[in-house]
């Protein structure tokens, strides 16, 4: 078990991206297929937590919790708990993918995204990391969850690819939720809950600036990148934060 520290109900690990990165390829290495998952708190992740129970029991039971997003971190610092640094799910898959070169050769199954976008992704990671292998992708229709019919297509697809590493880009939390029902069905060595990296790999999505994610200002450009669906849940969350933040500081 990694050093991890509780903040706002959960615990986090203490992990570089270097680390984490690390810890993913030594149980990609292992031959039992086993389906280890990892999540990663931002802070609509955080707000979303406070009042879903399935959500925290899924992050109870996560193999891997790394902190996604400045605020998250900030308020580590704040509150003396020390997270090291930030390891988004976006920067973690192509960290992943280009630490595999040593291993000559790396499976990895798309889930999620719209129609075509997982197969322009699956282009774009084979041309820019060819050891890297799409063994399949599969964009699951609206309405997707466990209980859905296309959840055995979903389960058929993916068990018979057999990939080292699952990407699942359904959303939070319904990619987190359908991930912890369905571990033990999944022949997955690892499953990255990474929200729209399908989209950033195929350039269906763009990704704020280094400059303005480093200022940690992300979540507002991914705000007015689609407005129509995000602005107001991030205007929400950026309310609600700071109030949680006093609260955890106070419980101190």
């Amino acid at each position: 078990m990694f050093d991890r520290v509780k903040m706002f109900g959960i615990e986090i690990d203490r992990l570089t991206m270097d680390q984490a990165v690390a810890q993913l390829l030594d149980w990609i290495g292992e031959q039992e297929y086993h389906c280890r998952y990892v999540v990663t708190p931002n802070v609509d992740h955080i707000v979303k937590l406070q009042n879903n129970e399935a959500f925290r029991i899924v992050y109870k039971d996560a193999e891997m919790v790394v902190v996604d997003g400045k605020p998250v971190l900030w308020a580590s610092r704040l509150l003396n708990k020390l997270l090291p640094e930030t390891v988004p799910g976006s920067d973690l898959c192509p960290a992943l993918f280009e630490a595999a070169r040593a291993r000559g050769k790396l499976r990895v199954f798309l889930l999620g995204a719209a129609d075509g976008v997982a197969d322009r992704a699956a282009t774009a990671i084979q041309e820019r990391w060819p050891w890297v292998e799409i063994c399949g992708t599969y964009s699951p229709p609206m309405g997707f969850s466990a209980s859905s019919p296309a959840n055995e297509v979903a389960l058929e697809k993916i068990n018979a690819a057999r990939p080292d590493v699952l990407v699942i880009g359904l959303g939070a939390p319904k990619q987190e939720i359908w991930v912890h029902a369905m571990r033990d069905q999944l022949n997955v060595k690892v499953a990255l809950c990474v929200g729209a990296t399908i989209d950033f790999l195929a350039g269906e999505k763009i990704r704020a600036p280094h400059w303005i994610r480093k200022i940690g200002l992300e979540w507002l450009h991914r705000a007015l990148s689609e407005p129509r669906r995000l602005l107001l849940r991030y205007m929400h969350d950026a309310w609600v934060f700071p109030w949680l933040v006093i609260r955890e500081w106070l419980s101190k």
